[in-house]
């Protein structure tokens, strides 16, 4: 073997060896200081999301909206709350929309939790206005009223759905 090719070889060992222990610094890193937890656009505020979809017609206050997917039934819930975990107190109205649930940075709901998945479940409605839950194979499971989740099930106004350290209910 050449004097060249020995030392490309050692040069790419060199290479292979430090992107290893980059990676590893970062791995180490991540699990030190966590993930960082960003503010979703589903938990703007009224006043903001009007100034940014200026194109639609606001109502009045007291007009009911026009039927469609996006209707709510008497007594529907109408807002997502987080009561206990490191979201304690966060707050995400329900206007029909899918929301996910993880430690992945797309989700709606960034969950801060060492049990909890990258894509750990979701929360969407039905045709009938109710609200479904469904894990999404989670490792460490979705809990509602402390039974394990399987298939998609309607989720009660006020049941505990827990995630891990995270409890998230839904209210009026």
């Amino acid at each position: 073997m050449s004097e060249l090719t020995l030392t490309v070889m050692r040069l790419g060992f060199l290479a292979v060896l430090w992107l290893f222990v980059i990676v590893a610094v970062q791995v180490i890193r991540s699990d030190l200081f966590g993930t960082r937890v960003t503010q979703r656009a589903a938990v703007r505020r009224p006043d903001q999301a009007a100034q940014r979809r200026p194109q639609q017609q606001q109502q009045p206050q007291g007009q009911a909206k026009p039927a469609g997917r996006g209707r709510q039934r008497r007594g529907a819930p109408t807002k997502l709350v987080v009561t206990e975990g490191s979201l304690t107190g966060t707050t995400v109205a329900l206007q029909g929309q899918t929301i996910t649930l993880g430690r992945a940075h797309d989700s709606t709901i960034v969950l801060d939790d060492d049990y909890a998945s990258g894509r750990h479940a979701r929360i969407y409605p039905d045709q009938n206005g109710q609200w479904i839950v469904e894990d999404l194979g989670s490792t460490n499971g979705t809990y509602l009223d402390r039974g394990r989740l399987t298939t998609p099930v309607p989720i009660p106004p006020g049941a505990p759905i827990r995630i891990g350290k995270t409890v998230i209910e839904l209210r009026k």
